[in-house]
């Protein structure tokens, strides 16, 4: 009787402890969803599978607009800033008119839109231990909550990097008609949220910096191991919440959005060539690793696993479109010979040894593959033209 009892009390207090973590949200129909948007940010966002997705990309007066997908990977994100690094050592990286970053690649991507001055952060962020206490347990609370670890190390590290200075730079540069584009995924629709970045900086609005940095937060908000953000949105005069999560539930890499891949008529004219570059913050090739019977380690490996096929997919496909278009298509990935690391989570040594290893990759020219199953090329020699700062 004495177990049968405490087994009942332990049952009543999760369920009390889960009571009292549950987030409160306002609930709403399909058809305000439709109609939702984030006051005072009027076209901040598309989806990926809207038709109308192809006027995001007016206003690029360029034949060959250079496009850079960066995309999710955790401590893997190491390896896209040191290869950005060295891209830029190595004095052949562009100004890219279109950047897009999911989750990891969401935490670079203002700052590789920025250009090469803003790769000291770049290296801060990834490769000095920023993010070495990154997973600060929540307690017993977290297993009940929204998330077993704490999000105020991951929104610390954007607010001290993502100032009002760096949203007036983004701001300035989509004033020119270049375009960042960060990937989150909306848990109650389930579709993919494309945030247009610069819009959003240019706005005049002053709570956006807040909204700024609140999307780059749900980008890279692993789903039960970071809380999800909740955004504030309003459909004919009601407001309620959204919640979205990490980009790579659904779109790790943005290259080609859905509704693109699926157009059946021409979304450019045939004068327009863009030419791509997708960094993989990860491996192409599925890898062995006998799973420690641990609920953290399996988790981690299993939505691993499933961010790895969703990666590989959607490289196949974009690599597909492209090529019936005779536009151009250069992929970076890690090297199947890296070694792994050896436990879930932001080890400094690892991330450090894979920046470096990304930045002497690309400072020495070993960069880009034509598909997800080609080798990697030397690059070939051209007049270097360095990014603006």
């Amino acid at each position: 009787m004495r177990s049968v009892a405490s087994s009942i009390v332990l049952a009543f207090c999760a369920l009390s402890l889960a009571a009292c973590a549950t987030v409160q949200r306002i609930p709403y129909t399909a058809e305000e969803k439709s109609e939702a948007m984030v006051p005072g940010f009027a076209d901040a966002r598309v989806w990926a599978d809207d038709p109308n997705i192809t006027a995001r990309y007016a206003g690029i007066n360029t034949r060959q607009p250079i496009m850079l997908a960066l995309s999710g990977g955790g401590a893997d994100g190491a390896f896209g800033a040191g290869f950005l690094t060295g891209w830029s050592e190595r004095g052949t990286r562009p100004q890219f008119h279109v950047v897009t970053g999911a989750s990891a690649g969401a935490l670079m991507a203002p700052f590789a839109f920025l250009g090469s001055g803003y790769d000291q952060v770049l290296r801060q962020v990834f490769a000095s231990g920023e993010m070495e206490n990154f997973l600060q347990f929540e307690g017993v609370s977290g297993l009940f909550g929204t998330g077993l670890f704490k999000a105020g190390p991951l929104r610390a590290l954007i607010a001290k990097y993502v100032d009002a200075a760096t949203l007036e730079a983004i701001a300035a540069e989509y004033r020119t008609g270049r375009k960042l584009f960060i990937v989150t995924t909306d848990l109650d629709s389930q579709r993919t949220a494309i945030w247009d970045m610069g819009r959003i900086a240019s706005s005049g609005n002053p709570q956006a910096l807040d909204l700024f940095r609140r999307i780059m937060e749900a980008s890279a908000s692993i789903p039960g191991i970071f809380s999800p953000v909740l955004i504030d949105v309003e459909a004919s005069g009601k407001k309620f919440a959204e919640m979205h999560v990490d980009g790579g539930v659904t779109a790790n890499i943005l290259v080609v959005p859905e509704a693109i891949l699926l157009a059946k008529k021409p979304v450019l004219p045939a004068s327009v060539k863009p030419k791509f570059y997708a960094i993989i913050n990860g491996k192409l090739s599925p890898y062995f690793e006998v799973v420690k019977p641990n609920t953290l380690q399996i988790a981690v490996r299993a939505f691993a696993t499933s961010v790895r096929s969703n990666t590989r997919n959607t490289l196949l496909a974009s690599h597909e479109f492209v090529r019936r278009r005779g536009w151009d298509l250069n992929l970076a990935a890690i090297d199947d010979s890296v070694p792994n690391q050896e436990k879930p989570g932001f080890d400094t040594a690892y991330m450090k040894s894979l920046f470096e290893y990304g930045y002497e990759r690309a400072r020495s020219g070993q960069m880009w593959q034509r598909s997800p199953s080609e080798p990697i090329e030397q690059e070939r020699p051209r007049t270097p033209r360095v990014a603006s700062q």
